[in-house]
């Protein structure tokens, strides 16, 4: 059975769609936060039934404090409360492989799916990846996108994911060719939406931004692009660390290790580190993770970082203590100083 990882959905009894986060999770839930719910006036439609798309973190908790309790729990190796799928509750898990694999096959249904699987074509011809290595993810997955809607492409293994990465950056040198990156009127959207939670300046935003190959425009449609390690790529096993948070902090530190940066979750490995506002360096602090993909390809190796995010203390079974910081709530962000 393949497991249940970043980019996959799941459906719950109620007809609830959540997006699966990370690649470990605890053995009776997965770990999934809620992306659409029925809604008489949604404007989004499945057969037959209207659906709204939840953006922000706490519009989710809201509604599932408010009418799904059940889908919120307190994992004690997270340390927090998290957002997830008890797996006798999963009606349906959706594969993006899968999907995409069934598009090529059939065919898209309009002009939105045509162009996802031209994108993923030339992605698969370019970086001579095994079609099985990409699928589709987002709202074409589940079948509840709009004319508005980004192409969600997710890569999978390590391999494949620098295939592509490298592949992407090409093709977007290409003077004329036909990925491009976003111009300054779809930045300033772009702004607009991420500065409601992820506080940066608008400069700093189109100079990092500028640098990355994960989102961009393929013949007229944005496109966002998660690469993703499989879990024993990545040596990820549920229990094996356990996560005790230690409140907010803001941190000061040197990138020495970027080899993580491009995948979804992402890290980076820091060195040289100091808590902003205080004279001590925190020794114990090694690295900067985020499951959100808005903070891959952030900040490369060898550049001086300020990020700001909740400080974790992590244990592993041996019992080896370090802290990491773990980007993610409203007002983290990460900018290259």
């Amino acid at each position: 059975m393949k497991p249940i990882i970043e980019g996959y959905y799941v459906e719950s009894t109620e007809g609830l769609f959540f997006a699966v986060k990370g690649l470990v999770h605890p053995p009776e839930a997965v770990v999934a936060y809620l992306r659409y719910a029925t809604d008489p006036g949604g404007e989004r439609q499945r057969e037959g039934i209207h659906y709204r798309r939840l953006y922000s973190f706490e519009e989710q908790e809201m509604l599932l404090e408010e009418k799904y309790p059940f889908y919120l729990f307190f994992d004690p190796v997270f340390g927090e409360r998290l957002q997830g799928v008890p797996r006798e509750r999963i009606k349906r898990v959706y594969d993006p492989c899968l999907k995409l694999a069934e598009l090529r096959r059939n065919g898209g249904r309009d002009e939105l799916e045509e162009k996802a699987i031209e994108f993923a074509n030339l992605l698969i011809e370019r970086a001579e990846i095994p079609e099985e290595n990409i699928g589709i993810s987002g709202s074409i997955l589940v079948g509840l996108h709009t004319p508005r809607s980004d192409i969600d492409l997710t890569v999978y293994g390590s391999e494949s994911c620098w295939a592509v990465h490298k592949a992407l950056r090409e093709m977007l040198d290409e003077p004329e060719g036909e990925v491009r990156k976003l111009n300054e009127r779809e930045s300033r959207a772009l702004y607009a939406l991420r500065s409601q939670d992820t506080p940066m300046s608008f400069r700093d935003f189109v100079r990092l931004e500028g640098r990355k190959v994960i989102q961009g425009k393929f013949r007229g449609y944005e496109y966002f692009i998660r690469f993703v390690r499989m879990p024993s790529e990545a040596g990820e096993e549920y229990g094996k660390r356990k996560y005790t948070s230690l409140g907010e902090a803001e941190v000061e530190a040197t990138v020495s290790d970027a080899s993580g940066a491009i995948f979804t979750p992402c890290s980076y490995r820091i060195e040289h580190t100091q808590l902003v506002g205080a004279q001590q360096a925190e020794p114990l602090l090694k690295e900067v993770v985020s499951f959100r993909g808005r903070f891959c390809e952030q900040a490369r190796k060898g550049e001086r970082i300020i990020a700001r995010g909740k400080l974790e203390e992590v244990v592993t079974e041996k019992g080896t203590v370090h802290h990491r910081l773990l980007l993610g709530g409203r007002g983290d962000s990460i900018v290259v100083v």
